[in-house]
Order: structure tokens, then C-alpha cells, then sequence
């Protein structure tokens, strides 16, 4: 039987902790207490921005007041080797104000390059990538198939694609790749998918809302303009949504529109935000997620056709468990409870928590938020998120950033305050989460208003960093330091046959009697892009008995009895190109 979170809180707390599991599932993992960790969690997290050099303010609207919607949701970041010398560079999308900057003030994208030594260089503009404007998303993939990795940034107006030419440079190929779009459409979340497993990576782009400043009432004066007794801006509600978009690649550096055909435009009028490519039914065909702003969230099924259909409904992840419209705003995937199940976290609005669907395999969900434990903090806005190995000990961790959309609430109502800190709850193996927040240093406690993070490690020592967009402050690179001594092992994979990037692949690793599962993706947190070297933690297992690689196009390829401790290339055919010890 599965119980609604609804039911899970009749029940009260007598059952405890082990007791949520049990009544959420008849014992998640078939878990022992000995399997719950009772050490320190053993991470400790830092902020180095200032001192890696990234200094320059992500310029996003006031932050005083904030009088229209397009100055409050912010935008995502990137952990992007463009390059691909081995080390995590930075790229850092930017916005803009509606009543001028500071005196000096040059708001655009950055791309830090990684000096490899603890410090970064801003080389935006001998990149070409210097661009003002309200970015939102980013996606990554090498749509063209020359083995660089291609950058495409979402607007409030015009998108731009940008391939990678392969010596440090951008070109803006918006125009000649048939992406030009409509300059005054609010584009949001976007990732790159192979929908039809040709081998070229296809390009989708959700929609928010269709507005137009002159039209929309100032804080207070309209409907859906107040908020806990406050005057604020206008939205979403009320104004209306838009269409979702699909342009297939054809293979020749241009993109054609298919999104009517395909079944994009059904449904229509929600308010799009992340873009998460996922195969929710293991078919072997990406689906996509788009987690839906005070709207029902959208699931693609892909049908193997070149068309989808929306199935968000049946599968339990539309609504909240009440039925109610949710304001979703970032996604990530991940294995929590050892099942060898993708499950879906989505983060949500203040006075709720993170909703984490459980995957049951047979194409439904089940939202176990509170029996997680999820339930203890929902005061504030929740944006970029992951499931995150940070201690390696095999069992992803949750981490999440948040921030409120208005700064003027806290001086009414001191619980909903604009700025928070990075929220880490612990992966206590029996089904539950514990919030270690408070232990684990003061790059999680320190309060800033976060939107997009991204994963990855920068400093290759075999831990996951993280990245953090911070709302007209300079980012945040929070560096972890771990002392658990447990073991792990990255991943890198190179498409032939299927595209370059790999993007929709799948690995399942099994060490040690545990199995675990990840997919390469073009998105998720929220509208950003995380390391795409794959990263397992071993725990104190020093090889890797199995890993199993299912290419984009279906292929299958598989490896036994690998040593811990480093990262592997593995290209589509030919197996393991390159072992490096890190």
C-alpha cells in the first residue's frame, strides 16, 4: 500500500524515523539499523569564489524591490570543460536591471577558464561570449558531433546557440542553425535530447509566461499581487502560459521546428521552467520533464514515433499528492533508496518542501517527502537541487539552494527571510534524510538568495563541488572537503554511433553489493548544467565489480572488476580509451 503524505502526517511521529520507512513501503531497502550511519557525515564546505577569482556580480534586477516577475526568478550555471583539458571551467549566466546599474557596472555571461591550481581566469570576451540581456538557462552538448561541447542560453528574448569552435572560441550560429525564435518570448528551461536516436542531439525549450510590461499591474494593484499581506509583483498566475518547443536536428548544423507535430503544444498555457531529459519508463528512449510553475508539471513520454505524450498524471507526478498545482522550479534525478531506480526531486515554492517522487518501476511515483523527513524546513523558496554523493559513501545526499522572490516580506513577516542557507540533508540509508546542514561548515550556512547550482569537481580530487548563482552578488564556488576516506570512481563516455556528448546515456555500477544508476544529462538543478563526467561513490569498496554502460541508440557494453580511485573514458564501441588517476 502506498500512503499519501497527507495520511503519512495522521500518523504522527510515534513510529519514528524507521517507522516512516516501514509505513511508506514496507521497508524501503529491507535496511538493518546497522546500515544507518551514525558517524559524523565527514564533509566539510567552503566558499572559495573570492579567492578562485570569481568576482564579478550576477546583476539580477533590484534588490530592493522588485516591481515586475522577469527581475525575480534568476538563472543557472555551469560546470563546463569547453576546453576539454580534464578540469572543470565555469560558465556563469547574468541578467540585467530595468532602472540602470551602478556606475562601471558590465553585467554579462562569464566563462571562468580553470587554471588548475585553486583559481580561475574570466575569458568571456576573448570567448565571444560577452552578452547582456535576462539570461535564464543553459543546456550543453555538442550538437554538431566535432567533439566540442556547444553552449545554448534561453532569454527573456532572443536564444542563442553558440558552437564551440575547439580553440577558445564561440561563434553565435543562432541565426544560420534556423533558432533565431521570437525575440519576446520568455524562454526558460532548455536541454539538448537525441528524441529520435539518429545520433544528433535535437533541441527542446520550455515557455513561462507571454508578458508584456506595459500591461502588467505594479505590486498591489492587480490580482495575484500580494503575498502573506504584502504587496508584490504580478504572477504568474493570471497572466497567461505559453507553448513548449521541440526542434529536431537535421544533421547539417540547422534545426527544423517539429513541436506541433510532435505533441509540445498539448498541453499548452502552463508556466515551463527546468528541463530534465530522463527515461521514466526504462524503455530506452529519453522522456522529458518540465517542472511547471503554479501549473501541473509536464512528463513526455516519448513515444518512439517522433511524438509525445503528456503521461504526468497517471505517473503521480502533476500534482502534489492532494491534487493541488505546484510551483516546481528545478529537477535532478537520482537513486535514494538503492533500488536501481531513477527517482525525481522537485523543488517548490515557501511553505512547501522539495517533492521527492519515489520510482517504483512500473511508471508511477509516489511523493515520500515526509516520510523522508523533508518536512522539517519549508519556509523557504527552494530553486537549484541534486542528488549528490558528497561523502562517497554510495548513497546520494539532497542538496538544494534557496532564496525569496521578495526582499520587502521578511521586514513584515521574519519567517519567510530573503536570503538562506544551502540545504544538505543526509542520506540515512533506510529511506530518510537527516538535515547536517549546521555540521558541514560555512559555505552551506552562510545566507545569500540562490537560484541555478551545478555539480561537479573542480579541483579534481575526487569529491563533488558545487557552484552556486547568487541574486546580484558574485557567485558562490563552494568547495568540499572530504575526510571519510571512502572511495569512488568518475566516468566520462564519448558517443560514435550515438551523439558525441552521450547525452541520455545510462550507467548502472554495482560494488560491494550495491547497485547504483545515472544518466548524462543536458539539464536540471535549476536551469544549469552539472559536471557531465559521471561520479559514483564506492564507500570503502576499492573496485568496481560491474559497470554497465546502455548508449543513447540502444547499445549495451559492459565492464568488470575495475580498481577505485580514478576516472574512465570510455568511447561507444571501443571500451575504455583511457584510465587517470586523479
Amino acid at each position: 500500500m502506498i500512503l499519501s503524505r497527507r495520511r503519512l502526517l495522521k500518523l504522527g511521529t510515534a513510529a519514528g524515523t524507521a517507522g516512516w520507512a516501514s509505513v511508506a513501503g514496507g521497508g524501503l531497502l529491507g535496511a538493518t539499523s546497522e546500515s544507518v550511519p551514525d558517524n559524523p557525515y565527514g564533509v566539510q564546505f567552503t566558499d572559495v569564489a573570492q579567492d578562485a577569482g570569481l568576482t564579478d556580480t550576477v546583476y539580477y534586477g533590484s534588490s530592493e524591490q522588485v516591481r515586475y516577475i522577469v527581475e525575480a526568478n534568476g538563472c543557472g550555471v555551469a560546470f563546463y570543460d569547453y576546453d576539454s583539458d580534464g578540469w572543470l571551467d565555469i560558465f556563469v549566466l547574468n541578467g540585467t536591471r530595468l532602472d540602470g546599474l551602478p556606475a562601471g557596472a558590465t553585467p554579462t555571461n562569464r566563462l571562468y577558464k580553470n587554471n588548475r591550481d585553486g583559481t580561475f581566469s574570466d575569458v568571456t570576451e576573448e570567448a565571444g561570449l560577452v552578452r547582456t540581456g535576462w539570461a535564464n538557462s543553459v543546456c550543453i552538448g555538442d550538437f554538431d558531433n566535432d567533439g566540442n561541447d556547444d553552449l545554448f542560453v534561453t532569454y527573456w528574448g532572443q536564444n542563442v546557440l553558440y558552437r564551440n569552435n575547439g580553440d577558445g572560441t564561440f561563434s553565435d550560429v543562432t541565426e544560420e542553425a534556423g533558432l533565431s525564435g521570437f525575440p519576446d518570448r520568455w524562454n526558460a528551461g532548455a536541454t539538448f535530447i537525441d528524441y529520435d536516436r539518429d545520433g544528433h542531439l535535437d533541441l527542446f525549450v520550455s515557455n513561462y509566461v507571454d508578458i508584456d510590461l506595459e500591461r502588467v499591474p505594479l505590486p498591489g494593484q492587480g490580482n495575484n499581487c500580494e503575498w502573506k499581506g504584502v504587496p508584490v509583483f504580478c504572477g504568474p498566475r493570471g497572466m497567461p502560459g505559453t507553448k513548449n518547443y521541440l526542434y529536431r536536428n537535421n544533421g547539417d548544423g540547422t534545426f527544423s521546428d517539429v513541436s506541433e507535430e510532435a505533441g509540445m503544444h498539448n498541453p499548452h498555457g502552463y508556466y515551463g521552467m527546468t528541463a530534465l531529459v530522463t527515461d521514466v519508463n526504462e524503455d530506452g528512449w529519453p522522456d522529458i520533464y518540465v517542472a511547471c510553475d503554479s501549473t501541473p508539471s509536464i512528463l513526455y513520454r516519448n513515444n518512439r514515433d517522433g511524438t509525445f505524450t503528456d503521461i504526468a498524471v497517471e505517473c503521480g507526478v502533476a500534482y502534489s499528492e492532494d491534487g493541488r498545482e505546484q510551483a516546481g522550479m528545478g529537477l535532478a534525478t537520482g537513486d535514494y533508496d538503492g533500488d536501481g531506480k531513477l527517482d525525481i526531486v522537485k523543488t517548490l515554492f515557501a511553505d512547501e518542501m522539495p517533492a521527492l517522487y519515489r520510482n517504483f518501476g512500473n511508471g508511477t511515483f509516489a511523493d515520500m517527502s515526509v516520510a523522508a523527513g523533508l518536512h522539517v524546513v519549508t519556509q523557504h523558496i527552494q530553486w537549484g537541487t541534486g542528488l549528490v554523493d558528497f561523502d562517497n559513501d554510495s548513497w546520494p545526499d539532497l542538496f538544494y539552494s534557496v532564496g525569496n522572490l521578495f526582499p520587502r516580506v521578511e521586514r513584515f513577516n521574519p519567517r519567510y527571510p530573503y536570503r538562506g542557507p544551502r540545504f544538505l540533508f543526509r542520506n540515512m540509508r533506510d529511506g530518510s534524510f537527516a538535515n547536517v546542514t549546521d555540521q558541514c561548515g560555512s559555505g552551506l550556512t552562510t545566507p545569500h538568495s540562490s537560484r541555478g547550482c551545478a555539480f561537479g569537481d573542480f579541483d579534481n580530487d575526487g569529491d563533488l563541488d558545487v557552484v552556486v548563482m547568487n541574486m546580484n552578488e558574485p557567485p558562490s564556488l563552494i568547495r568540499a572537503d572530504v575526510s571519510t576516506g571512502n572511495h569512488w570512481l568518475k566516468v566520462k563516455l564519448f558517443g560514435v554511433e550515438s551523439n558525441r556528448t552521450a547525452i541520455g546515456a545510462r550507467i548502472e555500477l554495482q560494488a560491494g553489493g550495491r547497485r547504483q544508476v545515472q544518466e548524462v544529462q543536458s539539464q536540471s538543478s535549476y536551469y544549469s548544467v552539472n559536471d557531465l563526467r559521471l561520479h559514483f561513490g564506492l564507500g570503502s569498496n576499492s573496485k568496481v565489480d560491474e559497470l554497465s554502460v546502455r548508449w543513447p541508440n540502444g547499445l549495451r557494453e559492459q565492464f568488470r572488476e575495475l580498481p577505485a580511485d580514478r576516472l574512465l573514458h570510455i568511447e561507444e564501441g571501443n571500451g575504455i580509451v583511457r584510465s587517470v588517476t586523479l
